[in-house]
């Protein structure tokens, strides 16, 4: 008798050690990353079967964005101030954030 475990399972691989600023929110905490297929016999992986896209993904928006409007590059839209520490705009007379209501300045 013969047990035979094994599949094809997405692993996600991160091209940049270096984050860029997001498109969407504004922060620091995108980067690029790919998602690879591969082939798992006996829960170790063997060798990749389909090798993925390259996608830049931002940790606080937890999903991919669409990096071709700041070409993978440091990104800040004119006459935005977004906060720090959650990514709403702010005015920039705030000291507290309305959003998340943390200390802006001091």
């Amino acid at each position: 008798m013969f047990f035979f475990i094994g599949g094809i399972t997405p692993k996600t691989k991160r091209l940049d050690a270096q984050p860029v600023r997001c498109p969407n929110c504004g922060l620091v905490r995108a980067f690029r990353t790919r998602v690879d297929h591969w082939l798992h016999l006996f829960f170790i992986p063997v060798f990749p079967v389909k090798r993925g896209q390259e996608v830049l993904f931002c940790e606080r928006c937890n999903g991919p964005v669409d990096g071709r409007a700041s070409g993978w590059a440091p990104f800040r839209a004119e006459g935005r101030n977004p906060c720090p520490f959650c990514g709403k705009d702010l005015e920039r007379d705030f000291r507290f954030c309305p959003h998340c209501g943390q200390r802006l300045r001091t």
